[in-house]
């Protein structure tokens, strides 16, 4: 055939000849364009023969001198062009496994067609020729740098042989290595790593031996035949029913026991079963490790022939390693089937023997867990798991975790078993090694879908991996993390991690999520009860930002569900702040003042919101940066205006938002701006709303206003009817906050006759003194209520209405306040103190005077005694004595305290004992209570109102000599420190001073001090 073409060539005119090679040119061009294969070799290669072709096309093919010498060129030309055509074509069309293998002899297929091209070019006679010379150094350079190419498989091509070969020679029949090999094929060669492509792919290649072997290419046949064998072990080469058909013939063809090792197995020197035998050069097998470590001894004598050996030579024994390899694979599977029924033993202890047996098994090699996999063992571990010894359940967990770690169909294969995974998390609520051992299992398995598919329906199986995230152990608690990512690939299992306290996987959802996911997200974090840390590190971890992002989203169920999400969150003061900070507020308040009748739900939980929100900024501390909710008056009148124009479901709400103001660092100037508003009359409608939550909530708010500002604020809502709405409620409603705050109402309005006159009609006293004498009434705010309650009393007890005095006395309040004189708060006790001077400041006008007895009298009655301070007859409800009523102790007590407040009211009501005119009488009841010392020490007070009044008590008791003698040396230094104070605003004080001094006789009645 190759002599016709010759002579059909040779018969050509020269013209004609070129015309041809510049088509075939053309066509390896083209061809070498489409391959995939070695493409970077095979473009070089297309851009030397486009080179060619224009030098060909330049060449003047007239008057040719000797033609004979060019066509010779042009046919060695012609035909390694046609050879490298159908290198090019093979590569296109043939099997790309197939190509990858002789990668090597294709790249050395490629150089030979480029040396020899450029031979040829270097035969055409160019001095025949009438060409330039840039066509003349054209030609001469395109066949240096054809001559100086050089054509290799690619770096990762190499690495594939390398491994294949290594494959080969190594014997290695673990699947994993297959599998590895057969995906790095796949990527190379840009083929689908799905099993059925890769299926297709591997019977395409197998296919090409049948070709081989029409070539009779015996040495490519056995490699390509070695390479099958090592890839038909992955596990995209064929399927699990091939394979177990293929492992039980097999099994089923070696009959039941294992065979004794032939005596060649064993090595000569150790008498162990050889596993590297080498030959060395006596033509005697070894041991590797042995035979060396002889010749490091410098044992050179073979220990067998005794004859000189060459150290540099050991040969690989393939055939006997072979055969010893064979011999351990048939002996392991027999004794892998002959096991099970083992497992199945009643005796505890031939279990666990076996099960020690079998894991070290599947710890030697891949291929032995494959053949536990296909003797079925699967069940019967999963059935240990139920056994009582819990060294039995931690063998089966290893033994199933070393199967599920090997494969996909494993993993399936386990899970499909009946109960398994209800199994395995049962085994992870035990003891802390065998729950490690569970989870590690429930790890793997999870790495399949169609375990993860049911992993999170198993009761307990997400809580408990949950609780695994704390463990000590961190590979523990590594593995625990990397299931529940695994499992988080469903919304239902996120939502049940969120139940359990495990809210990384719905964060991220929540952020990073599609619209509906998100709306699933936020939903979760609606509905489950959070504790105030959860709710805390929710925040931190960043829910707040697409929460807020969801406010202002078009869709109104994404807000709702956002809304209630944030409402869930906004109940802790650092959660609420950060809602202001982060920008929460103004789409909140947008939803609140938009969507009215269409959605009231909606609204009445962003009303909750906001005041969460409120409710945070009362917390704030003075010195640190405000977080304001409401920033402008007229952001306060529009929130407040919604009071009148919403129901009872939004009212509560917005009525505690600004009670909660009224609380923050500004809440004076918030207190204020709702005075100006007139806030007040209409929370004077709403003390009479019909709704509890409404009128409380007034009632509350009301209070807070009249704690400061100008009282005529008030004179001018506040009327009769007003104040027996107040007393109803003190004494009607069940409500003790209501109550209080009813109370601090009447206490705090104006203290005229006008006020208490209204007070007295509407029967006030008793239902004010009821309050105080109520065991009944909440702990929790039962001081609020004794506080207000005493404070309410101030309208009656002022000396200059002695008939309300009465009331408040024949009440039997006065010894309720001397109660409260030791057993109250510092602000009730103050309080008391307060209401009893009122109360005593009209004692010596109401003290009757005592009688004198007649002769008669005198022998048959006892005569009446005065009282020392009034010097009449005293009784606690007609003249209110402090004495009668026994509070001087507790008064004389309350002036060594520490509260200014209540120290001064004490004081007060002390100082209503002295008579100005007639100091000696209360004088002498101080000194007998031991109340002058307490006085004294008083002088030396921070409080200048202290030490005032401190001074114009000891100006009326030193006017007795026994009492200076008794007292003054103790009060004259801390007199002396008064005198000589610079301080301007203080100069009557000083002059009081130095008058005391003059009375004790330091001082002479011309100082300069007076």
């Amino acid at each position: 055939m190759a002599k016709e073409t010759m002579i059909t060539i040779a018969l050509v005119p020269v013209s004609e000849l070129v015309s041809q090679t510049v088509i075939s040119l053309f066509d390896t061009i083209h061809a070498s364009k489409e391959v995939i294969f070695q493409k970077e070799n095979f473009q070089i290669f297309s851009r030397f023969l486009e080179r060619t072709s224009i030098i060909l096309r330049e060449l003047p093919l007239q008057n040719i001198y000797n033609p004979e010498s060019l066509k010779n060129a042009l046919e060695i030309l012609h035909r390694e062009v046609k050879v490298a055509n159908k290198l090019a074509m093979d590569c296109t069309k043939r099997n790309k496994v197939y190509l990858l293998v002789n990668c090597r002899k294709i790249a050395k297929q490629l150089d030979r067609s480029t040396k020899e091209i450029s031979r040829a070019l270097s035969l055409i006679p160019l001095a025949l020729l009438d060409v330039s010379s840039a066509i003349k150094d054209q030609l001469s350079n395109l066949c240096e740098n054809m001559l100086d190419t050089e054509f290799r498989a690619a770096v990762v091509e190499e690495e594939i042989l390398a491994k294949i070969e290594l494959g080969i020679q190594e014997r290695n029949g673990a699947r994993s290595y297959a599998n590895d090999l057969l995906f790095l094929i796949a990527k190379t060669l840009g083929i689908s790593t799905e099993q059925g492509q890769l299926k297709k792919e591997f019977e395409d290649f197998r296919c090409e031996i049948e070709d081989v072997n029409l070539r009779k290419e015996l040495a490519e046949s056995l490699q390509m035949e070695q390479i099958i064998a090592l890839l038909e072990k992955a596990d995209a080469t064929s399927s699990a029913e091939e394979k177990e058909k293929k492992y039980l013939e097999k099994r089923n063809s070696m009959g039941g026991q294992p065979l004794a090792p032939l005596a060649r197995f064993r090595c000569p020197i150790t008498q162990n079963i050889m596993v590297d035998p080498v030959e060395t050069s006596s033509g005697q097998t070894f041991e590797r490790s042995a035979i060396e470590k002889c010749f490091a001894e410098g044992n050179t004598l073979c220990p067998i022939t005794m004859l000189p050996l060459d150290t540099s030579v050991l040969r690989p024994n393939k055939t006997l390693r072979q055969s010893i390899e064979e011999w351990k694979e048939r002996n392991t599977i027999i004794t892998i089937a002959s096991m099970k029924p083992k497992l199945l033993s009643s005796e505890e202890e031939e279990v666990l023997q076996t099960l020690d047996k079998l894991q070290s098994l599947c710890m030697e090699r891949e291929l032995h867990r494959e053949w536990v996999i296909m003797e079925d063992y699967v069940p019967v571990l999963i059935g240990l798991l139920s056994e009582k010894n819990q060294e039995i359940r931690k063998h089966a967990l290893v033994i199933l975790s070393m199967l599920a770690a090997d494969s996909e169909a494993n993993k399936e294969k386990i899970t499909k078993v009946d109960n398994a995974l209800e199994s395995i998390v049962r085994s992870l609520a035990r003891k802390v090694g065998e729950s490690e051992l569970a989870l590690h299992l429930l790890l793997e398995l999870s790495r399949s879908s169609a375990a993860r598919d049911c992993m999170g329906n198993v009761q307990g199986c997400i809580l408990l991996s949950v609780t695994m995230l704390s463990s000590d152990d961190d590979h523990a608690a590594r593995d625990a993390e990397e299931l529940l990512e695994n499992l988080a690939f469903l919304n239902q299992n996120v939502k049940q991690m969120a139940r359990a306290n495990y809210f990384k996987p719905m964060l991220q959802l929540l952020s990073s999520g599609g619209e509906e996911v998100r709306m699933v997200m936020a939903e979760t974090l609606a509905e489950i009860e959070l504790t105030d840390h959860n709710k805390l590190s929710i925040v931190k971890d960043g829910a707040l930002p697409p929460l807020v992002q969801m406010l202002s989203h078009g869709d109104i169920d994404m807000k709702k569900v956002a809304v209630r999400a944030l409402l869930n969150l906004s109940n802790l003061p650092e959660n609420g702040q950060q809602m202001i900070k982060e920008g929460a507020v103004g789409p909140l308040f947008e939803l609140l003042y938009r969507h009215s009748l269409a959605e009231p739900k909606l609204r009445e939980q962003v009303a909750a919101t906001i005041m969460h929100l409120s409710e945070s900024t009362s917390t704030q501390e003075v010195n640190h940066e405000q977080v304001l909710l409401l920033e402008s008056d007229e952001d306060i009148l529009k929130l407040f205006s919604l009071v009148s124009l919403t129901g009872p479901d939004i009212q509560p709400s917005i009525l505690k938002t600004f009670y909660a103001l009224c609380q923050s660092p500004s809440g004076s100037d918030v207190r204020m701006k709702l005075r100006q508003l007139s806030v007040v009359q209409v929370l004077v409608q709403l003390c009479e709303a019909a709704t509890h939550r409404v009128r409380a909530n007034a009632v509350n708010l009301f209070y807070c206003l009249t704690k400061d500002g100008d009282h005529s604020t008030f004179q001018e809502h506040v009327g009769q009817r007003c104040i027996e709405t107040l007393l109803r409620i003190i004494e009607t409603s069940n409500d003790v906050e209501e109550i209080a705050s009813a109370l601090g109402i009447v206490s705090n309005l104006p203290k005229n006759l006008e006020m208490t006159q209204c007070l007295v009609d509407a029967g006030a006293v008793p239902k004010i003194c009821a309050c105080l004498t109520d065991g009944n009434i909440d702990a929790s705010y039962r001081r609020q209520v004794v506080e207000n309650a005493v404070g309410a009393l101030y309208h009656f007890t002022v000396p200059t209405n002695q008939e309300w005095q009465k009331t408040v006395a024949e009440a039997g309040i006065i010894p309720v306040l001397v109660h409260l004189l030791t057993s109250g708060t510092s602000l009730t006790r103050q309080k008391a103190a307060i209401a009893l001077k009122q109360l005593s400041e009209s004692s010596n006008v109401l003290s009757r005077p005592v009688r004198k007895n007649g002769i008669l009298q005198c022998c048959f009655s006892k005569p009446e005694i005065g009282c020392p301070a009034h010097l009449g007859i005293c009784e606690v409800e007609s003249s209110f004595c402090l004495l009668e009523a026994k509070a001087l102790d507790p008064l004389v007590r309350m002036v060594g305290e520490t509260d200014l407040g209540a120290c001064e009211a004490s004081l007060d009501a002390l100082l209503t004992l002295i008579d100005e005119d007639k100091p000696q009488n209360g004088s002498r009841v101080l000194d007998n209570a031991n109340a002058i010392a307490p006085i004294i020490r008083l002088l030396n007070s921070n409080s200048v109102v202290l030490q005032r009044k401190c001074l114009k008590t000891l100006e009326r008791i030193f006017q007795l000599d026994e009492l200076k003698k008794k007292y003054g040396s103790s009060a004259q230094m801390s007199l002396v420190d008064i005198a000589q104070q610079k301080a301007s605003d203080i100069r009557d004080m000083k002059s009081l001073a130095a008058k005391i001094l003059a009375q004790l006789g330091l001082l002479g009645n011309q100082s300069s001090f007076f």
